[in-house]
């Protein structure tokens, strides 16, 4: 995965919390708890309070006040992105936003710009208090994606994925389809508490992998507003692997195998295994959200 060494990264679509919240009282820490949140198939979706994690916040719960200083000095350029993992980041969220943000329109939806929000810990958001344990989510409340840095290194340790720049560009598309259902109003069919191989939850999970797909067949050919040229230059074979193996990582199947030693999907959330691989290919390969209706299926 390589970018443009002259394009300029926009860091104000980047609010870095990171070390900003007081320690104390977590809503879910480490070990046991935070263990069963992951058997749940809860991390890598949609916030806090929808996923029963809350621990008080409400809608209009301030976070901490942001201090961007670290991404704004350290990540100015593709130059950096290639270089520092944070910038990465930062460079995956314009490229991603500057995709739907010519996208969406063509299917009936204006775009509106989501923040991503770099913590470490613990989070206050829209949705509820939350800590690391539930990885990566993305917030409706408050239309910002989460994301503890930390979780990365999780994703090839302690879940077995391979790894690899891609993988971390995957985990944030995917958060961004969420952020799109959202504005096109298929969010709100996740919300019915159901789980099972069959439920929405799982529809709505599959269809943002699905829209991660979309993105990354497009990726080298959105150009970028300040230069014209795509920020990203180069996907290779490779990367996109990379990225199928972080989406079969996090499958339901794989999770309950992995911790739990038995499949159960009763309880599935986020799909399986090849579920999560196949629907992230069929937006790679097609490159066209229409095709990503995971509710038809």
């Amino acid at each position: 995965m390589q970018f443009d060494d002259d394009a300029d990264l926009d860091t104000s679509q980047v609010q870095d919390q990171r070390g900003g919240v007081p320690g104390g009282g977590l809503t879910i820490g480490g070990g046991i708890v935070g263990l069963l949140a992951l058997l749940a198939g809860l991390f890598f979706g949609i916030g806090p309070q929808e996923l029963g994690l809350s621990g008080g916040g409400q809608e209009g719960a301030r976070p901490a006040a942001t201090t961007d200083t670290q991404v704004t000095r350290d990540c100015r350029t593709g130059k950096d992105a290639n270089t520092r993992e944070d910038c990465r980041v930062v460079a995956v969220v314009n490229s991603t936003q500057s995709f739907w943000g010519r996208e969406l329109p063509r299917h009936g939806t204006a775009y509106t710009p989501a923040s991503t929000v770099f913590f470490t810990g613990r989070v206050r958001t829209a949705c509820g208090d939350a800590t690391s344990a539930v990885g990566p989510f993305y917030c409706p409340g408050d239309r910002k994606v989460y994301l503890d840095l930390g979780f990365f290194d999780e994703l090839r340790t302690r879940f077995g994925a391979t790894g690899g720049p891609f993988a971390q560009a995957y985990v944030v598309a995917h958060e961004y389809g969420h952020h799109v259902q959202n504005l096109t109003g298929v969010l709100g069919r996740s919300q019915d508490r159901r789980t099972g191989a069959d439920s929405n939850s799982v529809r709505v999970e599959l269809q943002a992998d699905c829209y991660a797909g979309v993105w990354a067949r497009h990726a080298t050919s959105t150009p970028q507003q300040s230069t014209g040229r795509p920020l990203i230059k180069q996907l290779t074979q490779a990367d996109i692997q990379d990225g199928l193996s972080a989406a079969a990582a996090v499958g339901d199947d794989r999770i309950q195998e992995r911790f739990q030693g038995r499949v159960t999907p009763e309880s599935w959330t986020h799909g399986s295994a090849a579920q999560r691989r196949q629907w992230f290919t069929t937006g790679y390969s097609t490159g066209d959200m229409a095709r990503c209706d995971t509710f038809r299926q």
